[in-house]
């Protein structure tokens, strides 16, 4: 029995990674962008996470003008400002956004389906 015992490794945590990009949160600061479904086939894209120092609404009238859709700039208590797009637009704005060089592709990370 001493031999099985042998052979098992040491306990491994496969989350220990992920956990440790948590700790360092305000290190890397991520650009979410998610898709989330309203009735039927409509559905709505949010931002979140851009830094402070944009202007969300000029940011908004280009993604609107480019992207043919409407949109809207949300306060979060706890997310701040967002911004909401109508349809999936989740590649097309990851698209812009580091054409325009607002973000970087590393730093973006989509949600959805």
């Amino acid at each position: 029995m001493s031999d099985l015992n042998s052979q098992i490794p040491s306990t491994f945590d496969p989350f220990a990674d992920a956990n440790a990009d948590d700790s360092g949160a305000g290190t890397k600061d991520y650009v979410h962008i998610r898709v989330q479904q309203r009735n039927g086939r409509k559905s709505l894209t949010t931002v979140q996470g851009l830094k402070k120092e944009f202007s969300y609404n000029k940011i908004l009238k280009d993604l609107k003008k480019e992207f043919c859709c409407n949109g809207t700039v949300v306060q979060d208590p706890e997310l701040g400002q967002v911004i909401q797009l109508q349809g999936d637009q989740r590649k097309n704005v990851s698209s812009f956004l580091v054409q325009a060089g607002i973000v970087k592709k590393e730093h973006i990370k989509i949600h959805g389906f």
